[in-house]
């Protein structure tokens, strides 16, 4: 070539230098004894290794044996004599190329021509990015294929003219087979239809459900997403698609246990309200509705409702009131999420009803009311007993004393005073009495009763006051009620005392003419009801929760003690029943008060029967520190006919039972010393004959230790103050009751 360029013009084999110098290539031209002519720059810089050994006249040979002895390619480096042997013989076959790869990463495609000298010319092309290309893209290729190939997703690709196939993957040959067109994998041609004319309005198709029929011709539920894509100039169809068999049954399974569930859950919509599913039990609470807002009363409720799930994601025991399957109102909570369901916003969210609930609630507020009030009538009870007490043996010298006086005194004008003193004192003792009735937890006494003739006595007792002739009272008595077991005279005067109520707020407002007392079965059968109702001006709302406290009054004062209304509340919890102020009465003021139906034992309600006082010379012991009392009650137990001797202290009454025999033993319970529990004791040891031969006659019933004491020792016992009748009944009653147990 050298030749050659000389023969030419100095301008021509300028050219041409130039053109070789600037070509890509590595161009180098050899003899016909295989030395150099010559070689471009690019030719030199793919040698790097003996670059300086490349120039004219060098012999091809001694280039390649200097290559493989520095390095300079790659597959002659593990057998540097076989690979010049193999090298010798390709560059004696001229006309044909090869790819060389050297130990610097570089690729070279080697093209040899011979030339018309005998000669031959070499070309290099620098091939290694283009190499690496088309190994990344073999590589995505072969990672693209291991991908699809163990995919559990059917991949198809088919032309959208005809359908035929082009690829498919592992999954979709075992589950299609070696179809020839997709319409093969729908239940008809009209399906696959249908799917392509909407992946050509949309480009893309995603959890698009069909049915597609397997090899073996049997079908199931898929869901497909499809592109459109460019292969080959022609439009295809890549189309994925998933079995829904497993997700299916798993889908029915939830359902059957959403719809198995006790609770009632619903999905719907919350920009719409549309209903997505109904528990059977949602649609026995609100019915089959198509929109959750038909279940709120107020629509605002649900728009509040529904901003909070948006804001915060969750809502928990939201309280609305809503319209139940029958359009009745209650009141629900809800809990409540929020969630994206095929790119909607939408509440799943379980309502409770709270109707028992409010009822339980009003039930606890209830009995939290009963249970302040009872505390409160417990600690008046503390306060009275203790009133009472101090009371008691003053009120039974005064009771005792004029009694005694209107039995022996014969002048009308002696007569006229000591009824005056007798009618006070009396008076003193009901009052005792009313204040140990609120203070004990059980009546004074209880006997057989019928709730109407007590409820008739109480209206005639109040028809005979200053009713005048404007407020009718009328009774209004069922038949064929049970009997009860009560205390006769504590009833009677709890309903006395609702009918002087009432006829008191009728004439301090004007207000009212009425007054009804009503008897009745109570709803369980088990109680007697009694209703006491007016159309009188009622009780304000603001205090209907205290009217039951320990004097509280709105009379003004002077007119009202507070005591009465207290006083009913605990004759009736005594007795095992309720008194209630009905707050939903408008039409006045009415009171039910119930009380248990069934009696209590036999022995509860028997009543003793009378004795008369023993004849002869029967002798008594009265043991008791107030010496007033004690004189007493000698006095009237000795006018019976008894003889009786009186001890102040309990050491001097142990002396005299030692010195005197007995028949009958009185005692008071505190007294100093030796109390009434240590005399008790005494005689149980010492005078075991007389035990069942004593009774106890004290002002304090009401001590814890009092009470113990009388429960324990099962003896009869006489609560003062105590009437001239009552002790002699009482010393009867022990003593027929010792002489029948000989």
């Amino acid at each position: 070539m050298t030749s050659t360029l000389e023969n030419q013009t100095p301008d021509t084999a300028e050219v041409l230098r130039d053109a070789v110098e600037a070509l890509s290539e590595g161009i180098a031209v050899f003899d016909a004894n295989l030395r150099l002519i010559t070689c471009n720059q690019r030719y030199l810089e793919m040698f790097p290794l003996i670059r300086e050994l490349i120039v004219p006249g060098a012999h091809s040979d001694d280039l390649l044996r200097a290559g493989v002895e520095r390095g300079q390619f790659a597959a002659a480096l593990n057998d540097p004599e076989g690979w010049l042997d193999k090298a010798y013989k390709f560059r004696l076959e001229f006309d044909r190329e090869f790819e060389v790869e050297f130990t610097d990463g570089k690729t070279y495609q080697v093209r040899f021509k011979p030339t018309r000298s005998g000669g031959y010319v070499v070309s290099r092309s620098d091939i290694t990015e283009s190499r690496r290309t088309e190994a990344m893209v073999r590589d995505r290729e072969t990672l693209l294929a291991t991908v699809l190939d163990t995919s559990p997703v059917s991949v198809v690709m088919a032309r959208i003219e005809d359908g035929k196939i082009i690829y498919r993957s592992k999954e979709a040959a075992a589950n299609f087979g070696q179809t020839t067109f997709a319409h093969e994998h729908y239940t008809s041609p009209e399906e696959r239809e249908k799917y392509v004319a909407l992946l050509t309005q949309k480009k893309r198709v995603d959890g698009y459900q069909m049915t597609s029929v397997r090899a073996d011709g049997s079908s199931y539920t898929s869901s497909c997403s499809g592109r459109i894509v460019e292969y080959g100039g022609e439009l295809c169809a890549v189309s994925a698609l998933t079995d829904l068999t497993e997700q299916l049954e798993k889908d029915a399974l939830i359902r059957h246990v959403l719809e198995a569930c006790p609770i009632p859950i619903q999905m719907s919509k919350a920009d719409t309200s549309e209903v997505l599913f109904c528990s059977p039990e949602t649609v026995a609470l609100f019915g089959d509705a198509p929109s959750s807002k038909s279940f709120y009363v107020d629509p605002k409720a649900r728009e509040i409702y529904v901003d909070t799930l948006r804001k915060d994601g969750v809502v928990r025991d939201y309280k609305a009131e809503f319209y139940n399957r029958h359009g009745t109102r209650f009141w629900g909570a809800v809990f409540a999420q929020m969630i994206r369901y095929n790119g909607d916003d939408v509440i799943v969210s379980h309502t409770r009803d709270m109707t028992e609930q409010l009822k339980i609630e009003d039930e606890l507020i209830t009995q939290r009311e009963l249970l302040h009030q009872n505390e409160k009538m417990f600690a008046l009870g503390e306060l009275l007993a203790g009133v009472a007490h101090e009371l008691n043996n003053p009120l039974s010298v005064v009771v005792g004393h004029s009694l005694m006086l209107r039995e022996d005194a014969q002048d009308p004008e002696i007569l006229r005073q000591v009824k005056k003193i007798s009618d006070a004192a009396e008076r003193c003792t009901k009052i005792v009495r009313t204040f140990l009735t609120m203070a004990r937890q059980q009546p004074a006494k209880s006997e057989k009763i019928e709730i109407n003739e007590i409820v008739q006595t109480a209206v005639d007792v109040a028809r005979y006051g200053d009713f005048g002739s404007t407020i009718k009272m009328e009774c209004d008595l069922a038949q064929t009620l049970p009997s009860i077991c009560a205390d006769s005279d504590q009833i009677t005067q709890v309903i006395l005392n609702l009918i002087i109520n009432a006829e008191q707020a009728i004439r301090s407002e004007g207000k009212g003419d009425k007054i009804v007392v009503k008897t009745s079965q109570g709803a369980s059968e088990q109680t007697v009801e009694i209703e006491v109702k007016d159309n009188g001006p009622g009780i304000p709302a603001k205090y209907q929760n205290r009217i039951f406290e320990p004097f509280f009054t709105t009379k003004d004062v002077g007119e009202g003690t507070g005591i009465g209304l207290s006083l009913c509340h605990r004759v009736i919890r005594s007795h095992g029943g309720q008194i209630m102020l009905d707050g939903n009465y408008k039409e006045g003021t009415l009171f039910r008060i119930s009380l248990p139906a069934k009696p209590a034992s036999d022995g509860a309600c028997k009543s003793v029967p009378e004795v008369e006082t023993p004849q002869g010379s029967l002798r008594i012991l009265i043991v008791d520190d107030e010496e007033d009392v004690a004189e007493l009650n000698a006095e009237i137990l000795g006018r019976a006919g008894f003889g009786v001797d009186v001890a102040n202290i309990g050491g001097d009454a142990i002396s005299k039972l030692r010195q005197n025999r007995y028949d009958l033993i009185l005692s008071d319970l505190n007294m100093p010393g030796i109390d009434g529990r240590g005399f008790f004791e005494t005689i149980t040891k010492d005078f075991p004959e007389m035990a069942q031969r004593i009774g106890f006659v004290t002002g304090d019933t009401m001590g814890r230790s009092s009470q113990g004491f009388l429960k324990e020792a099962n003896r009869p016992y006489l609560e003062k103050p105590v009437s001239p009748k009552e002790l002699r009944a009482f010393v009867s009653e022990i003593i027929a009751i010792a002489e029948n147990e000989k």
